[in-house]
């Protein structure tokens, strides 16, 4: 009894887990830098919390079309589905350790032997029983394994959410792109247009002999770069079509995305929204669980100091006669205790332990760098949409002066006041603009996808 209560004290006080120095994680901010009434508080894990269906912001049914192909049929959701279900499984498996083992056997054999040198009759021999086993966890060991388990499958739970939000983010992302190549595609080939009127003037008076045939020239020049350019983004609206292909699960040589005027809603991040998003991000969220598991694997390692206590029961029939096997006279039974304590392993159970602190420390490390990394990316997108808004204005202003300007210069050159040339360059300065504004603008829905990631999901539940 003495040596059974010593085990118990052993297990109360051996196998805790180390706890993780405070100091090791970086102090969270009291708000974000950009969003000045954002406050900060401690929030626990939330990788099972809903990201809401924030695409629905943008007020676009094609892109609500694709991303839902895309979760019915992505392969990295697929696959990151199919690694939770095995860490689900391997769950279940380290409950199962817990439990206890029962078996049913039975056998029949043909045995004889040699007695006081005389051959014996050989005979037969029947047996039937049931075997029950069960490992007492005194230290821990199996809860904690479980424990770890757990961790882990909620890792994974984590990380099926980050690839279903990656993968979202990216359908966004691409949809979008292509919607501003179509925009710019249009614009371009309206300027091919206006060039083509500049040629066809500048023809006709090369042909009056009022120009020379250098100002022809110079229109087939520009008539024919522009419409290079065309050409260009015809084949990046191809590339873009072909990665939202791949992303939906679908064969690019059967999938096609209408050309259409882009509609899309720009939405707008409140001011108010709060640090606690960060706390739904499923890399933060999986990083901890593992930090997590990995803290349940040290108390592990450290728990095959002690030894290891079983109850085993056996219960059966056995007998020479099939006949005979199930009576109550063949009866037979034992129970039974098993204590084990390696003595001497080499240092291989302190070498355990120590390769378990050392995954601990690592993974405290990846929990550090995923909370920097979080605050980084969300600074970031605010910092990005703050001074996109202002380039928007400011490039806004310059696509309005540029109009005027070859407004005015081709009203002037159809009079005779000024070359050939300063139309070509105010044409020129007008597309640039225009082709800047709208790169702006699909620079804005970029960082709104972008910001959305970095934040775990939605800011908000009402679309």
């Amino acid at each position: 009894m003495k040596y059974f209560v010593l085990l118990v004290l052993l297990a109360g006080c051996s196998t805790s887990v180390p706890p993780i120095d405070p100091a090791t994680l970086p102090a969270a901010p009291e708000r974000f830098k950009e969003k000045g009434d954002s406050r900060w508080t401690i929030a626990a894990p939330a990788e099972a919390a809903p990201r809401g269906e924030w695409w629905k912001a943008f007020s676009d049914p094609v892109l609500d079309g694709l991303i839902e192909r895309a979760d019915a049929a992505n392969t990295s959701i697929r696959i990151a589905a199919a690694r939770l279900a095995q860490a689900r499984a391997f769950v279940r498996s380290t409950e199962a350790d817990r439990a206890p083992q029962i078996s049913v056997d039975g056998g029949a054999a043909r045995v004889g032997g040699i007695v006081n040198n005389t051959a014996g009759p050989a005979r037969s021999l029947y047996s039937a029983g049931a075997n029950l086993s069960y490992e007492v966890d005194l230290f821990g060991r199996l809860a904690r394994a479980t424990d770890a388990a757990v961790l882990d499958a909620q890792a994974r739970e984590a990380l099926l959410q980050s690839a279903r939000l990656l993968v979202h983010a990216q359908v966004a992302q691409i949809y979008l792109d292509l919607r501003a190549t179509d925009t710019e595609r249009a614009l371009v080939r309206g300027t091919v247009v206006a060039y083509r009127e500049t040629l066809s003037l500048t023809e006709r008076r090369y042909r009056a002999g009022d120009v020379a045939e250098l100002d022809v020239a110079r229109a087939r020049t520009e008539v024919a770069a522009t419409e290079s350019e065309g050409l260009a983004l015809d084949r990046r609206r191809a590339e873009l079509e072909h990665a939202l292909a791949a992303l939906v699960g679908e064969v690019a040589s059967n999938f096609s995305v209408q050309t259409d005027e882009w509609k899309s809603a720009l939405p707008l991040i409140p001011a108010g929204v709060p640090g606690t998003v960060l706390a739904r991000r499923p890399d933060v969220s999986a990083a901890q669980s593992s930090m997590l598991a990995a803290q349940q694997r040290v108390g592990v390692a450290r728990a095959a100091w002690f030894p290891s206590v079983a109850l085993t029961a056996t219960g059966g029939y056995a007998s020479p006669e099939l006949g005979d096997l199930f009576k109550w006279s063949s009866r037979a039974w034992g129970v039974g205790a098993l204590f084990s304590l390696p003595v001497f392993d080499g240092g291989r159970r302190e070498a355990g332990i120590q390769n378990a602190g050392a995954e601990l420390d690592a993974q405290v490390a990846l929990y550090r760098e995923q909370i920097l990394g979080a605050f980084k990316d969300v600074e970031d997108q605010l910092s990005a949409l703050r001074l996109l808004a202002e380039q928007a204005e400011a490039q806004e202003r310059a696509v309005t002066s540029a109009a005027r300007s070859t407004a005015l210069s081709d009203i002037r050159y159809r009079s005779g006041y000024v070359s050939q040339l300063d139309l070509l360059d105010a044409q020129r300065s007008e597309l640039r603009n225009r082709r800047a504004a709208l790169q702006v603008r699909s620079a804005q829905y970029q960082a709104t996808v972008a910001l959305v990631r970095a934040l775990g999901g939605g800011w908000n539940q009402t679309y």
